[in-house]
């Protein structure tokens, strides 16, 4: 591509570097000059203009915008007309936007010219949300460069999203003398509207004892019309030993993370039985605020796997928003 200061009575074919805005015409960056426009701008006394000629062998950044767009979608999304050398990539449908990371750094690796950005992996989308964007940063892409771009990106898509499933979600709380039975609506409020937009639903809520006995028992009672389960302790689970814990090992279940490096949100529990998840709540859950327990049920509900190696990945980008009113906030108040 050349790219420079043209004479006007040479700019047929070039295409505008910058905006001109004169005498009552208007011609943005990236149009075309034509013989009518070059003509035009001469009677305004424009002498020269900034533009840019595509050579042979140059991709046009609209065609190569589109391209690199088209590969990149996968499941679940749509991409966008391109328009001065970029293409957004649209969810269509409510889940989690999903990212090869190692594809899409190589694409970025390839030329300065050449660039995709997303959102945060397993950010939660709703249908018609932007999820990602390709722009092509000069007015062409070498073809070669191009192709090095696609093929660096293999063979399958970097850009999906997961869709929220609708699954039956049992709750059971467990109680202790003082646990307010506001506590326990307000939040059995918090985590119906947290599954509100996914479309999953609570199918059943039973209140027992903070004790294992009286936890198996109750647990046995919703699991069988379950998809997955949550346990909202009337007390932090401390360690694999405790009531939760204990509870859910009694009850056949396999316990697969203690602990998360997400604040708020550390004292979650992943569990499973059978297959079907079991989630010990940290205490945040309870506040409709984000926290550790969001990320682990939207995995979830959107089919995502979530193991102990998911969770240990979770670090960066862990330390989230503080919610004041919980028991043991990371500043004392003075």
């Amino acid at each position: 591509m050349k790219f420079g200061s043209v004479p006007i009575h040479e700019a047929d074919g070039a295409i505008l570097a910058h905006s001109v805005r004169i005498d009552g015409l208007t011609l943005k960056k990236g149009d075309v000059v034509t013989p009518d426009r070059r003509r035009r701008l001469a009677e305004a006394g424009v002498a020269s203009v900034m533009a840019a000629r595509l050579e042979d062998g140059d991709v046009g950044e609209n065609d190569a915008a589109a391209r690199l767009a088209s590969r990149l979608a996968g499941a679940h999304t749509r991409s966008a007309a391109p328009f001065t050398g970029r293409v957004n990539l649209f969810a269509e449908a409510a889940g989690l936007a999903l990212f090869d990371r190692a594809a899409i750094d190589r694409v970025n690796a390839i030329d300065e010219a050449i660039t995709v950005a997303t959102l945060p992996a397993h950010r939660p989308v709703e249908d018609g949300d932007m999820v990602a964007t390709v722009k092509i940063i000069p007015f062409s892409a070498p073809a070669a460069m191009l192709e090095r771009a696609l093929d660096a990106l293999g063979p399958a898509p970097a850009v999906s999203v997961a869709p929220f499933r609708p699954l039956r979600v049992a709750v059971v709380s467990t109680l202790l003398p003082g646990l307010k039975d506001s506590v326990v609506d307000k939040t059995l409020r918090a985590l119906k509207a947290r599954l509100a937009p996914t479309g999953a639903r609570v199918t059943d809520h039973v209140a027992c004892r903070h004790d294992a006995a009286a936890l198996l028992e109750a647990l046995g009672r919703v699991e069988p019309q379950a998809d997955a389960l949550v346990v909202f302790g009337a007390s932090a689970i401390t360690d694999r030993r405790d009531v939760i814990p204990a509870a859910i090992e009694a009850f056949g279940g396999r316990i697969e993370r203690f602990g998360m490096p997400v604040d708020p949100g550390n004292l979650l529990l992943l569990a499973a039985r059978g297959g079907k998840p079991i989630i010990g709540a940290p205490g945040c859950a309870r506040s409709p605020k984000e926290n550790g327990f969001d990320w682990v049920l939207q995995r979830i509900l959107a089919g995502v796997p979530v193991a102990d190696a998911d969770i240990r990945a979770m670090g960066v980008g862990g330390l989230l928003m503080e919610i004041a009113s919980r028991p043991q906030p990371r500043e004392p108040h003075e």
